[in-house]
C-alpha cells in the first residue's frame, strides 16, 4: 500500500491490484527492525519514497498522497492528520524516520484488524460487520448507532473504509477513556459540565 499510490490488499483477493512498480506495506508478522536493531531497509526505502520534497520529514499531505483504500481513493484528511498527530511527538506537524516506522508498524495492525471483520473482504467494512467488529471490541452499539456512525463517516450506502475504520476506532477509543475518568462509580453514567463536555468532545475528535 505504501509508498505511492496503491491498493492497501495486494495479495488479498476482492481488495484489488495495486498499479505496477509500486511497494505495499507487508501483512504480518510486522517487524520494522532491521539488522543490528536499526530500522530495516525496507521501512527505510518507504520513507524516501513517501519524503517526495526530501525534507527528511513526512507531512499529512505526503502521507495522503501515499495511502490509497480498497477502493482506490486515497485516505482521508482525517485520518491522515490524525495518525501524523498520534506520532509527531514533538509537534513539529510532521514526522521524523524513526517516528514514521512506528506509524508503519500502527498501520499495518490497523489492517490486520480491519481484515479480520471485513468477513466477506470486499475491502470495505459494511453496517453487520461493524457491528460485530465493536462488539468484540467491548462495545455494544444500537443498530441505531452503527447507522450514525457510518453516515458520520461519509458511509451512505452503508460500508466503511479501513481509512475511516481507524478513525472511528481512535476516536471512540479516545471518548472510552475520558468517559472511564468521569465515571468515578463505574456505573456506567456520568455529570459533566459544559466546558469539560466541550472539551472532551474537542479533543477526543481531532
Amino acid at each position: 500500500m505504501l509508498p505511492t499510490k496503491q491498493s492497501l490488499y495486494r495479495r488479498h483477493p476482492g481488495y484489488g491490484a495495486p498499479p505496477p512498480q509500486q511497494l505495499e506495506i507487508g501483512h504480518g508478522p510486522y517487524p520494522s527492525i532491521g539488522p543490528g536493531g536499526g530500522i530495516s531497509p525496507q521501512v527505510q526505502q518507504w520513507f524516501y519514497a513517501v519524503d517526495k520534497d526530501r525534507s527528511g520529514f513526512i507531512t499529512a499531505n505526503e502521507l495522503k498522497a501515499a495511502l490509497v483504500n480498497a477502493n482506490g481513493q486515497n485516505f482521508s484528511d482525517t485520518a491522515c492528520y490524525l495518525m501524523i498527530g498520534m506520532f509527531d511527538k514533538d509537534r513539529t506537524g510532521h514526522i521524523n524516520m524513526e517516528e514514521f516506522d512506528k506509524l508503519y508498524t500502527y498501520i499495518n495492525q490497523w489492517l490486520a484488524v480491519f481484515k479480520t471483520y471485513d468477513t466477506d473482504q470486499s475491502g470495505n467494512i459494511e453496517e453487520e460487520e461493524l457491528s460485530k467488529a465493536f462488539t468484540q471490541m467491548g462495545f455494544h452499539f444500537s443498530p441505531e448507532f452503527i447507522k450514525f456512525l457510518c453516515k458520520r463517516n461519509n458511509a451512505n450506502d452503508g460500508k466503511v473504509s479501513v481509512d475511516n475504520f481507524i478513525v472511528l476506532c481512535v476516536q471512540i477509543q479516545r471518548f472510552t477513556e475520558a468517559f472511564k475518568e468521569r465515571d468515578t462509580q463505574r456505573n456506567g453514567t456520568v455529570t459533566i459540565g459544559f466546558e469539560d463536555f466541550l472539551n472532551v468532545a474537542l479533543s477526543c475528535s481531532i
